[in-house]
């Protein structure tokens, strides 16, 4: 996430702690939020699906994803 959308996630969460923010500034913390989430999450399963356990006998395993 570009750090410009980052800021303005910063600046929206610290004006709605001295005035309730606007339906339209509701509404863009929400979307910027959600896209940030996002990101988070495709970053975290790329490192997962990247990840490998060694085992005792010193063998390499892929990390295998939870049914």
């Amino acid at each position: 996430m570009e750090k410009a959308k980052m800021d303005r996630i910063s600046e929206l969460t610290a004006i709605s702690r001295v005035r309730e923010l606007t339906e339209a500034e509701q509404a863009e913390r929400k979307a910027l939020r959600e896209e940030y989430l996002a990101d988070w999450r495709r970053g975290t399963i790329d490192v997962l699906e990247n990840t490998y356990i060694v085992g005792p006998d010193g063998k390499k395993r892929k990390l295998q994803k939870k049914k």
